[in-house]
């Protein structure tokens, strides 16, 4: 079969800061050709759907699979799949990802015929599977694993049996000197780990795997990245380096090699602290940006996110990233409850620290225990606006003056890292980049006030609705919690941890001292 791979176009927070190659659907795509397909890949975030229409009519694929991560994207995805189903009927559509597997039913139903198949979970471990039914008999597709069609929904999914046995399909790709990430421009994706063990309640990582968590081996990793030519690299792991053991095993590797490469990744405050030795070593291998999710600055906010780590722990790992001379970018997690004077305060700790603060808004997810229990105050089923950049929640203050605070607040991160600000301290970083006619940092340095503009945000709730979401029936109770579920958890078994690791997790996560 002739296979289409397709991934939607940006979001609103990447249309400055950062715009990533997409790794999943690499992997997907892998799994396709490896079953003996032709396979093309087409990035709506870097291409057009101008684009992706030629493509269509001149290559006129079998069948067309769809990458779905965000909730927003879901109506372009709906519209690209009725597109290709109108110009070719007898193509098979399918969709997959993970905002894709807590609304599938939804996705079948928006998509009024256009869409063959919604696949739950991993999709490298159906994949094959999925085709060989288009092709031979497409009643059989409602009964694999993961598989939701109008006609039914087949077992729950299966994880890949080798997460060693899948590998990005990166040169699918036609734009790779496109991705980037903040200075590391270009940058390739790559990843160590799956799953996460925590259960953070505005968080579907753990929902999507379980509560588990994966490792690739040493080998497998450093394999991959022989073959990346990017000198930037993004490890995508929720959270990096857990297993002090698995991250010092790759880093050794790494020095062995003599791969030289500059990293990014995400971290936990309380992980960073545990496993200090493998952080200073990756700076040595050239770890240069971190992120960490502080999410509140009080102990409250903490507490009500479930991000079972004392403010003080916060504090304390941002201290050790500084005195590594790792260059930090912190999330804070804006209420919908914050009035002026909590704006202002944000505003002023902003200000203290050298760190860049990036402000979300809270919002509710399928798949999340949040989702379930904030449903009832959400304002919008628009999938478009949740994407940490709209309320969706009530807001203390009129929704016009709660965009003009969060905006001022965000403003601040225009005002020292970006524009003149940041080019003055990465001047020599920026020229060495348009030398090389890498210019995805430099342009993204003024882009802020022509994305992030309260009265354009405000007029993003104004616009007709043409798919709207489905609420949640259930509250998210104990009992209730399989219900969230994507992959089965199966406790302690479904997690590669050694057991000082695991009682370490079990103990931040129920929030016990350690």
């Amino acid at each position: 079969m002739k296979v289409l791979a397709v991934h939607p176009g940006p979001l609103m927070y990447t249309k400055i800061y950062l715009r990533l190659e997409p790794l999943g659907l690499e992997l997907v795509a892998q799994a396709i050709r490896a079953a003996g397909h032709d396979v093309r890949l087409i990035d709506l975030q870097v291409e057009t759907q101008q684009d992706y229409v030629r493509l269509i009519e001149e290559w006129r694929p079998d069948a067309v699979g769809f990458s779905c991560n965000y909730l927003p994207n879901v109506p372009e995805v709906i519209d690209l799949a009725k597109l290709a189903k109108a110009r070719l009927p007898r193509t098979a559509v399918f969709v997959g990802g993970h905002s894709a597997s807590f609304v599938a039913r939804e996705l079948l139903d928006h998509g009024q015929g256009a869409i063959d198949c919604v696949v739950k979970g991993e999709g490298e471990s159906v994949v094959a599977s999925l085709l060989s039914a288009f092709e031979q008999d497409r009643h059989a597709v409602s009964s694999l694993p993961g598989c939701v069609t109008m006609a039914g929904e087949g077992p729950p999914p299966r994880f890949v049996t080798s997460l060693d046995a899948v590998q990005p399909a990166r040169d699918l790709l036609r734009h790779r000197r496109k991705y980037f990430i903040g200075v590391l421009d270009p940058c390739a994706s790559i990843e160590f780990t799956r799953g996460c063990p925590w259960d953070c309640s505005f968080c579907s990582a753990w929902t999507f795997y379980g509560r588990s968590y994966r490792a690739l081996s040493t080998d497998r990793i450093i394999e991959d990245l022989e073959r990346v030519k990017e000198p930037g690299i993004f490890i995508v792991d929720d959270v990096a380096f857990i297993q002090a053991e698995h991250g010092m095993a790759i880093g050794e590797a790494i020095a062995r090699k003599g791969i030289g490469k500059q990293y990014y990744l995400e971290t936990r405050g309380d992980v960073l602290l545990r496993n200090k030795e493998v952080f200073r070593f990756w700076k040595r291998l050239g770890l240069r940006y971190m992120f960490l999710g502080v999410e509140a600055i009080d102990e409250e906010g903490l507490k009500r996110h479930r991000k079972r780590i004392s403010l003080g722990k916060n504090f304390e790992a941002l201290e050790f990233a500084r005195s590594l001379g790792i260059t930090v970018a912190i999330n804070l997690i804006a209420d919908p409850d914050w009035d002026r004077r909590r704006f202002e305060a944000i505003r002023q700790w902003c200000l203290e620290i050298p760190e860049i603060v990036n402000i979300s808004v809270n919002t509710p997810y399928p798949g999340t225990e949040s989702w379930v229990t904030e449903s009832r105050k959400i304002q919008t089923r628009d999938y478009r606006l949740f994407d940490i950049q709209h309320a969706v929640l009530p807001t203390r203050l009129p929704l016009p003056e709660f965009y003009d605070e969060l905006v001022k607040t965000q403003r601040i991160l225009n005002n020292k890292h970006l524009g003149w600000a940041a080019l003055k301290s990465t001047a020599k970083i920026a020229a060495g980049h348009v030398l090389r006619g890498q210019t995805n940092f430099v342009k993204m340095l003024w882009k802020f006030h022509s994305v992030y503009n309260p009265a354009l945000q405000l007029s993003d709730h104004a616009q007709p609705v043409r798919y709207e979401m489905a609420l949640p029936q259930s509250r998210a109770d104990a009992a209730s919690r399989p219900l969230l579920y994507i992959h089965p958890a199966r406790g302690r078994h479904g997690r590669n941890l050694d057991e000082a690791t695991e009682q370490f997790v079990e103990h931040t996560r129920t929030g016990q001292s350690v």
